[in-house]
């Protein structure tokens, strides 16, 4: 038996790892995680779609000597399998040159540190030309040359990715213009969800800055943790191979208590629905999100539940994390505490089915509707000792009583459930309660007050008790000058 070194076709391998299957979106994210790597605190990525395009990702980092840039330039430059960082981004040692050559076809680096500046350059047309592993050295005339080295010059340390000749971002494309505007658009979208732990001040963690064309990066939190509406549920941890997995559950507010804006951030074009599931972040950065690991179904009754799972890079053997940082699985030890919280978040969100048709009492508020709970499913019946609805039967006759409880059956029965169903499904944002209706609120107060004895003992106790009666409830700016206006 014999050795024979058998080193792979440089042109051939460089153009196939081109398909990996990294996108725009997580080709920059490759590349912020290398700035984060390097201690940065501001990092800018600039693109100019016109003449000849590029991007370039600029960051004041710790930068690095012309050795470690050389070295840092090479494919597979770190054993995955080699013990990192505690705060260590990267791990396969190929990111920033897959990620860059995904996008383009000439990647050039430039790294100061102090104040000796090094340039290193991939161009796969060099490499085809010459048929192996030629990388360039550029010297002082050249990195000179490239976009925003000024602003590097200005920084103690730093580093700038440039890419050029972006065959794949165009490929296709009537207007490379137009094409690469939305996708850095997209890609904005993308950073700030991905990125948004690091876009806040976390704890003792600081702030890091990051824009596109100089336009600050806002942070996409997907849990709306300061949203007063949020449930936030008890954290939960547990060890696999002496390390710590940290989870904490959400359950987000209903869409009736969102914005029209915070209904898209809470979804997107996707919907709510999709984005249920634990959200997973390797050192504060999220790899993966909107999935439950097929440790439950995605339905209606987990669609608002997301749980923030925070996993330390000393594991990613264990997740099978991929080069590109977009896919992991949890092993089996994960998996166990993982179906304890599912099952935890869905006895919340849910609700337990009692037979007896008992009815659902959750507050003081009296409501208009309630929800009877039986042994075929529920319904809804119309709150028959509301005080407007007995205040009106006090005023019928018993033909009229008669005829008045057969329209409220009719009503009952007619609840469209299945519709509303599917409206809800689709995040469609309901307006039963929108500033809309205020004025028939008013009108309402009006009617019902004014057909009252000012010394009324019922007028009295229903104006003592309005702010807990529905629909007023719902309203209660508009209730207590009501009140104010009827008891004066």
């Amino acid at each position: 038996m014999r050795e024979i070194q058998h080193p792979p076709h440089a042109a051939s391998l460089l153009e196939s790892m081109r398909s990996i299957g990294y996108t725009l979106e997580s080709a920059l994210a490759d590349l912020i995680d290398n700035s984060l790597s390097a201690k940065a605190k501001d990092i800018n990525i600039e693109f100019r779609p016109f003449v000849d395009p590029y991007i370039a990702l600029i960051d004041n980092g710790v930068g690095m000597s012309p050795e470690v840039l050389e070295s840092a330039m090479r494919h597979g430059s770190t054993n995955p399998l080699a013990a990192r960082g505690i705060d260590d981004m990267g791990r396969y040692g190929l990111g920033l040159k897959t990620a860059s050559l995904s996008q383009c076809r000439r990647m050039t680096v430039v790294s100061k540190q102090g104040n000796v500046v090094s340039a290193f350059c991939w161009d796969l047309d060099v490499v085809i030309k010459k048929g192996s592993w030629v990388m360039l050295a550029l010297d002082s005339v050249d990195y000179e040359a490239v976009p925003h080295f000024s602003e590097l010059m200005g920084q103690r340390s730093g580093t700038i990715v440039l890419w050029q000749n972006l065959d794949k971002l165009t490929a296709g494309e009537a207007s490379a213009e137009s094409a690469l505007g939305d996708k850095m658009l997209y890609a904005r979208e993308h950073l700030s969800l991905v990125f948004h732990r690091f876009l806040i001040k976390e704890g003792s963690k600081h702030r890091v800055n990051m824009s596109i064309n100089g336009n600050p990066l806002a942070a996409v939190d997907p849990f709306f943790s300061s949203h007063k509406s949020t449930q936030p549920l008890d954290d939960d941890s547990f060890s696999v191979e002496g390390q710590r997995v940290l989870v904490k559950p959400f359950i987000l507010p209903h869409a009736s208590k969102l914005s029209t804006q915070e209904v898209l951030l809470a979804g997107g074009n996707e919907g709510v629905r999709n984005q249920q599931g634990f959200y997973i972040y390797r050192n504060r950065r999220l790899i993966i999100w909107g999935t439950w690991f097929r440790l439950a179904r995605k339905d209606e009754l987990s669609k608002l539940a997301r749980v923030r799972v925070d996993i330390p890079n000393s594991l990613d053997h264990l997740w099978t994390l991929d080069i590109k940082k977009s896919a992991a699985h949890p092993p089996e030890a994960v998996r166990a505490n993982l179906k304890r919280t599912v099952e935890r978040i869905r006895a919340v969100s849910g609700r337990t089915i009692a037979f007896k048709g008992r009815k659902v009492e959750s507050s003081e508020i009296v409501p208009g509707w309630h929800e009877i709970l039986d042994r075929d499913g529920f319904r809804y019946d119309i709150n028959r000792d509301h005080p407007l609805v007995k205040e009106y039967c006090r005023t019928l006759s018993p033909e009229e009583m008669s005829a008045f409880k057969l329209v409220l059956s009719v009503i009952e029965s007619t609840f469209p459930a299945d519709a509303l169903y599917s409206r809800m499904a689709a995040d469609v944002r309901p307006d039963f309660n929108a500033d809309s209706v205020t004025d028939k609120i008013y009108i309402l107060a009006r009617e019902l007050f004014s057909n009252m004895a000012t010394d009324s003992v019922s007028r009295k106790r229903i104006l003592a008790t309005l702010h807990l009666i529905e629909p007023f409830s719902l309203h209660p700016e508009l209730t207590k000058r009501i009140i104010e206006e009827y008891m004066s």
